[in-house]
């Protein structure tokens, strides 16, 4: 054959092209048979996680024991252990003061004076009337003396005997009345000095030199109070239904705000052993050392009770309550992840946690924030690992629909 002839392409078997059209026919339908059950599958884990997520997601708490016990703050009040406001007993004007407020006095310690002009002039009068009545009584037993002589001789009959006698014991009368019309003024004249009733501190003086003083308790301005700040007492006032796990003997611990961070130990000494109506509450005294005086009567005090526990009560998130026209429930989740409602009574509010007095076990499995719409029966599930997955599988679902 020459060179230059032109090139004839041979036929392609007929067989191979039958081959490339079956191999190609199986590629399609294994792409098509690879999508249809990839989509199946997608199908089915979207539907499996849409019905799981139709069953509702709840946490699980576990129940809680009291035997821990709680402390209790409340508000308190101190007051001084023994305070004493002191007032005139005699009308005057004030003479002198001896100590003021915040001096240290001891029983008897002179306070201050009083100049009574007045009273001084009723004592002379008294003393006069004294001397005229025991002159009188003197002359009334010297003439009864002598008639009761002359009655032995006849001289005068036993009616007159008898009233010279009996004039002698009247005015003998009359002379002891004004003897102790003397004694009393002369007490009188006693509470001029005003002293200290016991060892402490004088916390208030409502007077000064000059001032007109009215005699009485209570009518007219207290002249000074002396306290013994040496040890306070501090008032509490608790909720009745914490009363009885506060004995006698029991610590406190007291903050006050002029000493932050520092705190002063006092024990219950008493109850009032009644409640309040106006407030619900019954008072409780303790008593504090205060040696140191570092404590003032009259202040604020933020006081902590410490109160034991109870070993069989059970505390649970407060979250976990529901509150309906079917009373006080909490939900628990049964062995089989189904809703059990549990009617329960409220021992104590703590807060972020209560104490529940009955209605609920220690192996109860309580759901903490139940959703709405939860009835006995429900089917749940809890939250977890099994969610965590669910959600990763409908992630992966989503990107592949992408």
């Amino acid at each position: 054959m020459s060179p230059n002839a032109p090139h004839t392409p041979r036929p392609v078997p007929v067989h191979r092209l039958r081959r490339a059209g079956i191999i190609g026919a199986i590629v399609v339908v294994a792409v098509v048979a690879t999508g249809v059950v990839t989509r199946a599958n997608d199908a089915r884990k979207l539907k499996d996680w849409t019905d799981q997520q139709a069953v509702p997601t709840v946490s699980v708490v576990p129940v809680e024991r009291s035997a821990a016990g709680a402390s209790l703050d409340l508000p308190g009040r101190l007051e001084a252990y023994a305070r004493a406001p002191i007032y005139a007993r005699v009308s005057g004007y004030l003479k002198s003061w001896k100590v003021d407020i915040g001096a240290p006095v001891k029983a008897g310690q002179l306070l201050a004076e009083i100049e009574t002009p007045d009273l001084d002039q009723q004592l002379l009068q008294a003393k006069a009337d004294l001397a005229s009545a025991e002159a009188n009584a003197a002359l009334a037993a010297t003439t009864a003396k002598r008639w009761q002589a002359m009655l032995g001789s006849d001289s005068v009959s036993r009616q007159e005997v008898d009233e010279k006698t009996g004039d002698f014991t009247a005015k003998q009368a009359i002379a002891k009345a004004a003897k102790a019309n003397v004694d009393r003024i002369d007490a009188l004249k006693g509470f001029t000095r005003i002293v200290a009733p016991f060892d402490g501190m004088v916390t208030a003086r409502e007077t000064d030199v000059g001032a007109l003083i009215n005699a009485g308790s209570g009518s007219g301005p207290e002249l000074f109070v002396v306290s013994d700040v040496r040890k306070l007492r501090v008032y509490v006032r608790v909720p009745q239904n914490y009363v009885p796990s506060i004995k006698p003997g029991a610590i406190a611990t007291l903050a006050v705000p002029e000493y932050p961070g520092r705190t002063f130990q006092a024990r219950v000494e008493a109850s009032a052993g009644a409640v309040a109506a106006e407030s619900g509450t019954t008072l409780i005294q303790l008593a504090v050392d205060n040696a140191d005086g570092k404590l003032m009567p009259g202040s604020f005090a933020s006081v902590r009770l410490d109160r034991p526990g109870d070993a069989t009560a059970l505390r649970v998130p407060a979250s976990a309550l529901i509150f309906d026209d079917k009373g006080t429930r909490i939900a628990t989740l049964a062995a089989d992840n189904k809703i059990a409602f549990k009617q329960v009574t409220i021992l104590r509010d703590y807060g972020k946690t209560v104490e529940i007095g009955s209605g609920l076990g220690a192996d109860d499995r309580v759901i903490e924030s139940p959703p709405d719409g939860l009835i006995d029966g429900d089917r749940v599930r809890t939250a977890g690992k099994d969610s965590t997955e669910l959600a990763k599988n409908q992630g992966r679902v989503n990107e592949k629909k992408a």
